[in-house]
């Protein structure tokens, strides 16, 4: 029941941005992966990793650039990044973005998780 409310309530959230669609999509992703969303913590949803760009790096996710920046560009920025050819920017490479926005959607699930505890 958890699991299945985690998930409907976050294909209900509004986004208005590629990004914020790509970190839900990939909250989604993290919450559909689990056996079991009781007691749900970071390093469950973590699945082993020691963080999000182990998780990333590790082949957790996504794993070629181009799916990445499909997954979390506007048409025009996957354009502009050559659909994920030309790094997203001079500090990071698309596995770090991923880890930002798995980061992120981590936040989002977590958020989610302790509502429904509260609720009882």
């Amino acid at each position: 029941m958890e699991k299945q409310y985690i998930i409907d309530t976050l294909e209900s959230r509004e986004t208005r941005s590629a990004w914020s669609r790509g970190v839900n999509n990939y909250a989604i992703d993290l919450v559909d992966g689990l056996d079991d969303c009781a007691n749900l913590t970071k390093e469950k949803l973590l699945n082993g990793a020691r963080s999000w760009t182990e998780y990333s790096f590790g082949g957790c996710a996504l794993i070629y650039d181009a799916d990445i920046a499909e997954a979390l560009c506007t048409p025009s920025e996957l354009k502009a990044k050559r659909g994920g050819d030309l790094q997203p920017n001079t500090d990071e490479t698309w596995l770090d973005v991923q880890a930002r926005a798995l980061f992120q959607a981590s936040i989002l699930i977590l958020k989610i998780a302790k509502k429904v505890d509260a609720r009882g």
